[in-house]
């Protein structure tokens, strides 16, 4: 650890990996709900367990985020965090109100939690992944400006390299779009529309760039490889990812009420989306191949590749799969969207978080790298939790085609329960898979308090 202030990365680091846990925990139950649609019922009802699991996954993910870019950013500007307390005092105001709003959904009925948070003042709940209450989305965004007055003052009073620039433009497009959560026209076409200003634009635009940055940050520790070669890459990828992303947008106009162009946009920038996680893949391996050192720290260079191929797979190809409009026509709010939602969101977030995590984490704690013996552990962890997670995607892929074709492609069209029947298979798949998953992210957590006497690998 070069700078002192980096130590404040290592509590958002622990609470992004105790978050995710619960997201897989609750992502257990509701797999099990679909099959046994009276599990835990009432005391935990399928859309709570749904809400909980989404939540979880984007307040983790934005842990991992800030716990990245304050460990990441002091060593990129050569200057100690503007402000350590602050970064500290703004994890425990973000981590209550993150728990509070859980134990919300969790004890209250949400009508009631609507009441009690001001939602009849400024109503902005009941949207899907927007469900938070006004009270939290207000704290989100406190948070999140204090976040980045704090990282972009840092980087204003030291050195700038393309990856701080690159990190601030994904941060502060995060915090941009967020705001449109707090407009909710009544016109449901309005509605949707800037809806996914704040879904589609984060996860596949403004996220983007954070991911080619943190990914961009370990490659460079973990190679050696000039950094005029990864800054050339970086450009170029984030070039493609903000034009494709923003305007590809329109493959979620299609059936909404919009105008008829976006099917045309939204197909054609849509089918682009792969080139630039395409480019991050090759990008990645190039850099390992080209490098200049054998790193110790095995595991993360294993997550780095890892997290280009898995995001090029999930929200390159199996995006391609349904985002045409003829084809989405069909398939449009099936299991197969959710096996893109579940092998893009692992592959291109929950993996480079857990890289970031992976090669800061032993530095923060003292060391180059873990032992031999952790190592190999969480190598097992990424291929129990990568593997798994293939398999939840497949098994979510083929539930979807027999329900396209079931319930809107036959000749005699199937009620949408009587087809969640038939499916069934497909799910009880899915959720032994699911398990699996877990106890890869068990192994992961396991490999940090590994302890064998074996020191550490050294170059």
């Amino acid at each position: 650890m070069k700078y002192q202030s980096q130590a404040v990365a290592l509590p958002y680091f622990v609470a992004a990996i105790g978050l995710f846990v619960g997201q897989i925990l609750f992502g257990l139950v509701m797999g099990l709900q679909y099959v046994v649609g009276d599990f835990l019922f009432p005391e935990i009802p399928f859309n709570v367990a749904r809400m909980v699991h989404t939540n979880l996954l984007i307040v983790w993910l934005l842990f991992g985020f800030m716990g990245a870019a304050y460990y990441l950013v002091p060593e990129e500007s050569e200057t100690e965090l503007y402000c350590p307390r602050l970064a500290l005092a703004l994890f425990w105001v973000f981590l209550a109100a993150g728990a509070l709003t859980i134990l919300g959904y969790l004890l209250v009925d949400y009508a009631t939690l609507a009441k009690y948070t001001g939602n009849d003042v400024l109503a902005t709940m009941g949207r899907e992944f927007l469900e938070q209450p006004l009270l939290t989305k207000i704290g989100i965004v406190v948070v999140a400006l204090a976040f980045l007055f704090n990282i972009t003052m840092t980087v204003l009073k030291g050195r700038k390299t393309s990856i701080t620039v690159v990190l601030l433009l994904g941060l502060w497009g995060l915090a941009i779009f967020f705001l449109f959560s707090f407009y909710n026209p009544t016109n449901l076409v309005l509605d949707k529309f800037y809806w996914w200003w704040v879904v589609h634009l984060w996860v596949e635009g403004v996220w983007e760039l954070i991911m080619a940055a943190l990914l961009a940050f370990v490659l460079i520790k973990v190679t050696g490889v000039d950094r005029e070669v990864i800054d050339k890459w970086l450009y170029v990828i984030i070039a493609l990812a903000l034009v494709t992303g923003i305007i590809g947008t329109g493959h979620h106009y299609y059936w909404i009420g919009a105008p008829g162009y976006w099917q045309w946009w939204g197909s054609i920038f849509s089918a682009l989306e792969p080139i630039p996680f395409f480019a991050m893949t090759v990008f990645a391996f190039n850099m390992v191949n080209r490098r200049r050192r054998e790193h110790p720290n095995k595991a993360a260079v294993l997550w780095a590749l890892g997290t280009g191929v898995m995001a090029f797979l999930g929200a390159g190809v199996w995006g391609f799969l349904h985002t045409l409009a003829p084809v989405n026509y069909y398939t449009h709010g099936s299991q197969i969207t959710a096996a893109h939602g579940h092998m893009a969101f692992y592959g291109a977030y929950v993996m480079v978080v857990i890289t970031i995590i992976s090669y800061a984490m032993p530095i923060l704690r003292g060391r180059a790298c873990n032992s031999r013996k952790a190592q190999v552990l969480e190598m097992w962890s990424f291929w129990l939790m990568t593997i798994a997670m293939v398999f939840i995607t497949l098994f979510l892929t083929a539930a979807g085609i027999l329900q396209v074709w079931l319930q809107r492609i036959s000749d005699s069209p199937m009620p949408f329960m009587a087809v969640q029947g038939q499916v069934s298979l497909f799910y009880w798949l899915r959720e032994i898979s699911g398990v699996i998953f877990l106890i890869g992210l068990i192994a992961y957590l396991v490999s940090f308090f590994v302890k064998d006497g074996d020191k550490p690998a050294t170059t």
